[in-house]
């Protein structure tokens, strides 16, 4: 599925539609505005549960020892630690993301922790990765697809940089159909979000995108589908709590 107003050069940033070219300065200045706060906002957005989202998603990848493993909009480096745990010495850890700022957070506590040797840092965009066809033996990607312009180009990218048999892995915010939840969702998402993001990064706007970017994002079916298209196998996806978060795993035949 496209991206809505893409017929007439537009898309979505939140709820507003923006030039195409637009969105990425848009995101930037987002992230921008929330790197050195990001992971105290998660910890307190989702009460700690992204760290059990996250790891549920390391156990899909099987990842082991020896792997070439790609983690875009890595930001400050979650994912990538424990990858780089798991692959060792005789494997290759690549933290990308697109804004400087997040990787810039993520380098500097990765290195202060001592990760040198297996972990590379490359700041690229998901829509045209800069690596060689058939490099990785996993990709994942965790809350970065929907701030993606052209989530079609992504998933193409992605599949062109797995090896035959690799695993793309894309955790993200996704839709719950139980009325009930999803109205205290969304009254959590609009209403105490922004007042967080005020008082603890100090940016109520950047987290009022992040809200509508959530509901602006693709529903579980549709992204399956989605990355059918691009070029994925044995597509299925796995929610978490609710529906709130769900995991996308497909295989590159």
């Amino acid at each position: 599925m496209a991206d809505s107003g893409e017929c007439d050069g537009t898309t979505h940033f939140g709820y507003r539609d923006v030039p195409r070219q637009e969105k990425e300065r848009l995101v930037a200045g987002v992230f921008h505005s929330v790197a050195s706060r990001y992971d105290v906002m998660n910890d307190l957005m989702s009460l700690g549960i992204h760290r059990l989202w996250k790891r549920f998603t390391i156990e899909l990848s099987a990842a082991r020892p020896g792997h070439c493993v790609l983690d875009i909009a890595g930001g400050t480096g979650d994912l990538a630690k424990q990858f780089a745990r798991i692959v060792g010495d005789t494997g290759r850890v690549v933290l990308a993301d697109i804004n400087d700022s997040m990787l810039r957070v993520g380098r500097d506590r990765l290195l202060d922790q001592g990760f040198v040797g297996n972990l590379e840092f490359v700041q690229a965009n998901a829509e045209c990765l800069p690596f060689p066809d058939n490099t990785f033996d996993c990709i994942t990607i965790a809350f970065g697809l929907r701030n993606v312009t052209d989530k079609d180009a992504a998933l193409r990218s992605m599949c062109r940089v797995l090896k035959p048999g690799g695993r793309l892995l894309v955790l993200e915010f996704s839709k719950t159909h139980n009325p009930l939840l999803t109205k205290a969702y969304d009254a959590y998402s609009f209403y105490l979000l922004p007042m967080m993001g005020k008082l603890v990064a100090g940016d109520a706007q950047s987290y009022q995108y992040l809200a509508e970017s959530i509901r602006m994002h693709p529903d579980q079916e549709t992204l399956a589908g989605m990355m059918q298209q691009a070029g994925f196998a044995n597509t299925t996806y796995h929610n978490m709590t609710g529906g709130i978060v769900a995991v996308h795993e497909g295989v590159k035949p």
